[in-house]
């Protein structure tokens, strides 16, 4: 089973995309070949659900991120060297000569290409194999390290006596001969071995710029735990795009599954919501989290409900959409599957009094499916005060501190549920009321 989380959810959560600003995806691809970025987006689409993978996978980036080691590889050589060992050479040796010393004849009568192709692929990959033996030897693993058998792997192959040639090859001309003899080993005698060398060089990639991003912004690595366990706890998670970002703790769990959150507009409640998913989606990844700590148990899939537009084409409505996204986390949850459900404002496009009743129906009857965790916003405080007697509900908020007139937003965490209804100061302050009267002149706008 994979891990779900539905386009609504990606773009709720700005995961992917690698030219959107702020994408999740743009913080991490900082890798340097082309086949990095292949596995980076495949490790982005395809979370997974097994604990132990996942704990092995963050182990592993843990390591590189202690190892603090540079990819060393240029982009540039590795793109020759990958299009030169893609190429596979048909027939045997001495047909594979043949076309080597035709391809020669040509470059020198009629300035062909090929042979000075072969010639550069070849080169690209001497050089790129032998930056591999290093970095291999900088890791000097023993048994036991997260990454030592891929790494064994590797130097078994850069060991096979048909390679002995490389070390004393680097950086030398190489007569027809040689390169035709050269040319034959990698890409026909060793050809399934090289492809799992570039395979190898690929998650080096990967490693090397998740364990440099952890490192430079300080991110964690989350514990993956049985589903059975039902729990989601994190010390100090923040926002991973913003850089000065305020960490809040989270722990949610069977007993206390629903969080049910209240606060003013900017007092940071979406951007906590989109935190605790994108460190659930990321934990799933086996990736760091902004957080200090984190422990999670498997999930099916992450739902969210936080920036749902209306649908002219389909004659859906902004109230309708929302309840059409209720719906689909409904059917979700009620067969059976262990998700985190997230809900921004429920129900805003409504009048007040349908967004109470229905919110209020909408969580009591969300949060019996224990197996989940919820995490639910409104701005109808008088909701959290109905839901008392549901002793699975946890109510914070975040708060509004007022100095004088100007609110202040400290983005911390509170338990409790709001009293805070500074709206109309907000908009005396802006000034509006005085630009549609036309009393400017008798009006100080405290900014």
């Amino acid at each position: 089973m994979s891990f779900a989380a539905d386009k609504q959810t990606i773009e709720d959560l700005n995961l992917l995309g690698k030219y959107k600003p702020q994408s999740i995806y743009s913080i991490f691809n900082k890798v340097k070949t082309l086949g990095g970025e292949r596995l980076l987006d495949a490790m982005f689409k395809h979370p997974l659900t097994d604990p132990d993978i996942i704990n092995r996978r963050s182990d592993i980036f843990r390591y590189f991120r202690e190892k603090d080691l540079v990819f060393p590889f240029q982009p540039a050589v590795c793109r020759i060297a990958e299009d030169y060992l893609s190429a596979v050479i048909p027939g045997n040796r001495i047909q594979a000569t043949f076309s080597v010393f035709r391809k020669k004849a040509l470059e020198a009568f009629l300035r062909d290409e090929q042979f000075a192709a072969i010639y550069s692929g070849l080169e690209a990959t001497i050089e790129m194999l032998a930056k591999l033996a290093e970095l291999l030897r900088q890791l000097d693993g023993k048994p036991g390290d997260p990454y030592y058998e891929q790494a064994l792997q590797l130097k078994n192959i850069l060991a096979d006596p048909r390679l002995f040639w490389l070390s004393q090859e680097k950086g030398q001309q190489l007569s027809a001969m040689k390169v035709a003899k050269y040319d034959f080993i990698l890409r026909h005698s060793l050809r399934h071995e090289m492809e799992k060398v570039l395979i190898g060089i690929y998650e080096l990639d990967v490693y090397t710029t998740v364990g440099s991003v952890a490192a430079e912004r300080h991110f964690s690595f989350a514990k993956a735990l049985p589903a059975s366990q039902n729990i989601l706890r994190a010390v100090a998670l923040r926002h991973p795009a913003l850089e000065k970002a305020v960490g809040n703790p989270v722990s949610l769990h069977g007993d206390k599954n629903v969080l049910f959150l209240t606060g003013a507009n900017m007092a940071g409640k979406s951007t906590f919501m989109k935190s605790l998913g994108i460190a659930v989606y990321l934990a799933h990844m086996g990736f760091p989290v902004a957080a200090q700590n984190m422990e999670f148990s498997i999930r099916d899939g992450v739902y969210s409900s936080i920036n749902v537009a209306d649908n002219l084409n389909m004659g859906y409505s902004h109230f309708y959409a929302e309840v059409l996204r209720v719906r689909q986390a409904a059917e979700e949850v009620s067969n059976g599957k262990n998700m985190v459900v997230i809900f921004d404002e429920l129900f805003k496009g409504t009048n007040v009094k349908d967004a109470f009743d229905a919110t209020l129906a909408v969580t009591s009857a969300f949060s019996k499916y224990l197996n989940c965790i919820f995490v639910i916003s409104t701005h109808i405080i008088e909701v959290g005060e109905a839901l008392q007697d549901h002793t699975n509900l946890q109510f914070s908020y975040l708060p509004t501190l007022m100095e004088g007139n100007v609110p202040r937003y400290p983005y911390i965490l509170t338990a409790g549920i709001t009293s805070d209804r500074h709206g109309m100061m907000i908009i005396q302050n802006e000034g509006i009321l005085e630009m549609i009267t036309g009393n400017n002149n008798t009006t100080t706008i405290v900014r």
